[in-house]
């Protein structure tokens, strides 16, 4: 046992690096990395102040205190409204602020619903000396303001980020991987302004307290030694008794200490976590849409395919009509698909063919389809026989935007062709969708072309937005004009 605890001790001195500052090859910013949220919400603030001095100089030659102090009281509600929102969601963490395409989209929904708001409750109605021009300069140049500012913030979080500039955290690594296998982590704290003033070993599991204690007092003698603002432990969850008693040793020292963890068990840790009561709980996969975007996606469907109804009521009454004096048979098609969940709707249709296929066995239509009415193909191709499906969107069991849903018969049949084809069941198909705009339309003879729907249905559901669904609807018209694959 002394000569097991002996190579620990020789393990130990060798992992322990020099806690003696090394100096800085090129000069460092005087900001930290972690302060980087704090600082690009003050500067939406500055910026959105600024805007509205800007505006109000612009808009009139003079300005009366009381017309200040209302402009002002105005500029600072918006500003706190506006960074409270961008705030609640995340966007103002440095990974959010490199994603410059998802941050213009959330500036332009926020400051454009802030002031529809303002603009309703008549807000902007200021003294009798501010001019009436000031709510739309203040709109448009605060929002110009507010973009072109962010995207500054990205070019100089990119460059600190590339060029190691951020001022230096001064922190102690102890951690129970190979120096190889945690290669990664100094690189990427180095990046973010983490300067390793010290490295300590962990000792093997279940080596006995005494292997803890002498780690434990090894660390605690450098630390105060030496100016180091945070300790971070690298280690697998699965010893998390063994770095618990470890982590109690260390409350003496008043710094904080960060646990990053390693191994397959990590991987738990990564996912978000919520409170399940007064349990607390780990959420491992999220439902595609929350309870206010499934409400926002259900209102524009409800006003979208209504509208939309009243507007074709005059052509929808004359295909009705083209269809009975065309072929014998009904007006409408019904047919069994497969809906949100794996259940079973009845999708309403334009009747184009002389059959009405709805079983195990279902023929998909190929060119020159005899089975076809001379007016169906006209409805095939202009996409008029898919209008009927409006009803199902009013009733719930679709969207106007989703994943188009397929008969049972192929249903079941590309199940078995292409990997995760269920994951498409996980929202309400829809009248059209991002594959349908890609030209997937029509029918999908082999596999590969089922997967390439499959794959564009996917990544719609993984990022939808109102913003995506608006201009899905505005290149479906398009795409129908283009009559690729349809017949």
């Amino acid at each position: 046992m002394n000569f097991v605890n002996r190579n620990i001790d020789n393990r130990l001195d060798a992992a322990r690096v020099s806690l003696e500052p090394v100096s800085p090859v090129e000069q460092k910013w005087p900001i930290r990395y972690d302060s980087i949220e704090l600082l690009a919400l003050c500067a939406d603030i500055a910026t959105i102040l600024f805007a509205s001095v800007i505006s109000v100089l612009w808009a009139q030659d003079g300005v009366l205190a009381g017309d200040w102090s209302s402009v002002f009281g105005l500029a600072i509600a918006v500003s706190a409204a506006f960074a409270s929102s961008l705030r609640a969601r995340g966007l103002y963490r440095p990974i959010e602020l490199l994603v410059l395409r998802s941050q213009i989209r959330a500036i332009c929904v926020a400051w454009t619903s802030l002031f529809l708001v303002i603009w309703a409750v008549g807000a902007f109605k200021v003294e009798s000396g501010s001019s009436r021009h000031f709510g739309l300069l203040f709109a448009v140049l605060g929002l110009s303001m507010l973009l072109a500012q962010r995207s500054a913030i990205r070019a100089v979080l990119i460059k600190g980020l590339g060029g190691r500039k951020f001022a230096s955290t001064n922190i102690v690594l102890i951690s129970d991987q190979l120096p190889l296998q945690h290669a990664g982590l100094p690189e990427t704290l180095a990046m973010h302004g983490f300067c390793i003033k010290g490295r300590f070993s962990l000792p093997p599991v279940r080596s006995g307290p005494s292997c803890r204690k002498r780690l434990s007092t090894r660390v605690i003698d450098c630390i105060r030694s030496s100016q180091i603002d945070e300790i971070v432990v690298e280690a697998n969850p699965e010893r998390w008794s063994d770095l618990r008693a470890f982590v109690a040793d260390l409350r003496v020292l008043p710094f904080p200490i960060m646990f990053v963890p390693v191994g397959a068990a990590s991987e738990l840790l990564r996912h978000p976590a919520r409170s399940l009561g007064g349990a607390a709980c780990v959420e491992l996969q999220r439902g595609p849409l929350t309870t206010i975007e499934r409400a926002s996606k259900r209102m524009i469907d409800l006003i979208g395919s209504g509208l939309a109804l009243v507007v074709f009521a005059p052509l929808l009454a004359a295909v009705a009509v083209v269809i009975k004096l065309d072929s014998p048979g009904p007006i409408f098609f019904r047919q069994q698909r497969c809906g949100f969940n794996g259940r079973i709707i009845s999708v309403r249709k334009f009747r184009t063919m002389h059959v009405l296929e709805d079983g195990p066995v279902i023929n998909q239509a190929r060119p020159s389809d005899r089975r076809v009415t001379r007016v169906g193909k006209w409805l095939r191709r202009t996409s008029l026989d898919e209008l009927p499906q409006l009803l199902n969107v009013l009733d719930g069991s679709m969207s106007l935007v989703g994943p188009r849903p397929h008969a049972l018969a192929h249903d079941g049949e590309f199940d078995k062709l292409v990997r995760n084809y269920a994951l498409r069941r996980r929202v309400r198909p829809g009248l059209t969708g991002w594959a349908q705009v890609h030209g997937c339309r029509g029918p999908t003879p082999t596999a590969v072309m089922v997967e390439t729907r499959v794959q564009y249905d996917l990544w719609y559901i993984d990022n939808w937005s109102l913003r995506l669904d608006l201009a899905i609807l505005l290149r479906t018209p398009v795409e129908v004009l283009r009559a690729r694959n349809a017949y």
